[in-house]
């Protein structure tokens, strides 16, 4: 089997909510809108990989410009090479960032390729621990009022997912009684039997944070997630000494390098790649490995319906990310996609590779030129 061929198709959404985090400037109101990339690997035999992939500047062009020569006429079953391939190309420009959301995109739509070739979803190819993980509710946007934040999560909760996380470090970390007030009002809304993560987004100072940590604590806050700026390793690992909340973090790291020098330096207490980014399959399985090699917990960062693959492969999984925010385009992009109960995700057991099918009407209705 040989490639023939890649494609990229860019689709556009508009009509979605609005959303901003500790670090985003507040939206406008009609700012709504939501992007997706997917990459098309086409093949010989007439088998063709999905790869899914962010909308952001740059990434189309990577792929369409840079990586597709690297992989016609080759063999798409050779992932390890072609990956070694694509990381060398973009050597010069792009260890991090938008070309590795590039190589991201393409390394899924080799999976997909792969795991479609001998029949199998592509969980049962990377080879299960389980079928079925849990998944928590995630959003508490900082531009929700404290009514809006508190029916989002409610609503999670009234789904069956006894899990969710909302956003805390509002303006730049500059309203630290307003997280408080918010957070108190989740709390109370929900119970005590609910499990409370917070994210602030890069939003605090590693001092702040560590202040931040012990007022969080009298709600019974399961993790605290990006409390400083993600570059801050040092101040990672301060904040994570010094607070009893474990301390997640991973989203905005690239390659196994970088998580090497993250949890080596203690910056982690959760381990959250996003497959999107880190490098596609190959390279969030090996992060994977070696978060479990420091005995420390994956949970992925948005991706949601790729994660849920992975996830169901990796043995030091805490839970799979699940975003009202992503639904909202999961929805439109796609004819089908498994569906959460109780709080517990199964991709499914019958589809090949991702299972998941682009619906030709939002091809032809929502795709953004090249």
């Amino acid at each position: 089997m040989r490639i023939t061929d890649v494609a990229v198709t860019s689709l556009f959404y508009p009509h979605t909510t609005p959303f901003q985090d500790a670090t985003m400037p507040p939206p406008s109101p009609d700012s709504g809108g939501r992007g997706q990339l997917f990459v098309h690997i086409y093949t010989d035999e007439g088998i063709e990989g999905l790869g899914i992939g962010q909308s952001s500047p740059g990434v189309r062009q990577v792929v369409e410009t840079a990586l597709r020569d690297v992989l016609i006429g080759r063999d798409p079953l050779e992932v390890e090479r072609l990956w070694h391939d694509m990381f060398w190309r973009v050597r010069g420009y792009g260890r991090k960032g938008v070309a590795f959301c590039a190589l991201s995109a393409v390394d899924i739509g080799l999976w997909d390729l792969k795991a479609k070739s001998v029949g199998l979803p592509l969980y049962r190819l990377l080879g299960p621990f389980t079928d079925n993980v849990p998944i928590y509710g995630s959003g508490g946007w900082t531009n929700f009022s404290e009514q809006e934040l508190v029916a989002e999560m409610a609503g999670y909760v009234e789904h069956g997912i006894p899990r969710v996380k909302m956003k805390v470090g509002k303006d730049f970390g500059n309203a630290e009684r307003e997280d408080l007030q918010r957070l108190a009002a989740v709390r109370h809304a929900l119970g005590d039997d609910v499990a409370i993560y917070v994210d602030a987004n890069n939003g605090y100072y590693a001092k702040q944070a560590i202040y931040m940590a012990r007022e969080f604590e009298q709600f019974q806050v399961g993790w605290f997630e990006e409390p400083v700026l993600a570059d801050d390793i040092r101040g990672l690992a301060r904040v994570r000494d010094a607070s009893a909340i474990p301390i997640a973090t991973g989203e905005h790291e690239y390659t196994k390098y970088g998580f090497g020098e993250l949890i080596a330096a203690g910056g982690a207490d959760i381990v959250q790649p996003d497959v999107g980014r880190v490098g596609g399959v190959t390279e969030w399985m090996k992060v994977a490995h070696l978060a479990h090699s420091f005995n420390l917990p994956v949970a992925p960062h948005a991706v949601q319906l790729v994660h849920l693959h992975l996830a169901c492969a990796t043995p030091n999984l805490k839970v799979v990310e699940y975003m009202n925010t992503g639904l909202e385009g999961d929805r439109v992009w796609y004819t089908e996609f498994p569906q959460q109960r109780g709080g517990m995700w199964s991709p499914f057991p019958d589809k090949p590779g991702l299972g998941l099918e682009l619906d030709p009407y939002a091809v032809e209705r929502w795709s953004v030129p090249g």
